[in-house]
């Protein structure tokens, strides 16, 4: 456990030694503020009882951040390390695939959350100078809110470091993530229509949405399938790097 507190330490300083965190950190400050525009614009022109976790989701910056923060935090997670020539290091010293894959994976996820903090504040600013009920806004809807954030990052985080194990070109792997994400948000943009019960193809669609889930968690809702898929999925391509790392030490 000890090792692998070193190699997330490792990661996470990785972020804050080099200008590229804090560029990251920037731009995901510059995309909230605009969506902090954004709800503050639709809160003042159309009165809504929805809870102001559902307006912000709505937004495109929400969205534009999944996609391409998650890629750019990841891209150098291996691919870094081959280019430095510090991979070869990395996998002779005493530490386990399991330990390498999970500690890059761990802390990217870590600043991930990080980046995402300053979107407490936001909301903290429309429930004082607007009052609660007026945006109707819960403790618990800004929680579950986060899980479908954490959720959604712990996926794209793990594609991430998926796409960076296959390349030592960090812009590639960041392609390689873009691409992986951006097709799974573009089944989620299916038409809101009737799902009919022998209709396979639309249920299946309507269960790897993205955007619904993303809906039921602003609502405040836990639907425990959306946790298995994401875990699932997650585990995947964590797996998946996991056979790319262990194949390419016996090469």
């Amino acid at each position: 456990m000890q090792v692998f507190r070193t190699l997330v330490r490792r990661e996470l300083g990785g972020y804050f030694f080099a200008f590229t965190g804090y560029i990251i950190i920037a731009g995901v400050l510059l995309l909230l503020g605009f969506s902090f525009v954004d709800i503050v614009g639709k809160l003042n022109n159309d009165a809504t009882d929805a809870p102001v976790t559902e307006v912000f989701y709505a937004s495109m910056y929400f969205w534009i951040i999944l996609l391409l923060s998650a890629p750019v935090m990841t891209m150098r997670s291996f691919a870094q390390e081959r280019a430095l020539g510090t991979y070869e290091t990395l996998m002779t010293s005493p530490v386990s695939d399991w330990q390498v894959v999970l500690s890059k994976f761990t802390g990217a996820l870590l600043f991930y959350l990080i980046t995402w903090a300053p979107l407490i504040g936001y909301v903290a600013l429309l429930n004082h100078f607007t009052g609660q009920e007026k945006i109707a806004l819960l403790p618990w809807t800004l929680a579950t809110t986060y899980l479908g954030i954490f959720l959604i990052g712990c996926l794209f985080i793990s594609m991430g470091v998926f796409a960076s194990s296959l390349t030592r070109s960090q812009i590639v792997a960041a392609i390689i993530s873009y691409a992986i994400g951006l097709a799974l948000f573009i089944l989620s943009l299916r038409p809101g229509v009737q799902v009919a019960d022998n209709d396979w193809l639309a249920q299946l669609l309507a269960h790897t949405s993205m955007t619904e889930h993303m809906a039921e968690f602003a609502r405040g809702v836990i639907d425990t399938r959306y946790l298995v898929y994401y875990a699932s999925l997650t585990t995947l391509f964590l797996f998946l790097t996991h056979k790319v790392v262990e194949s390419r030490r016996w090469k």
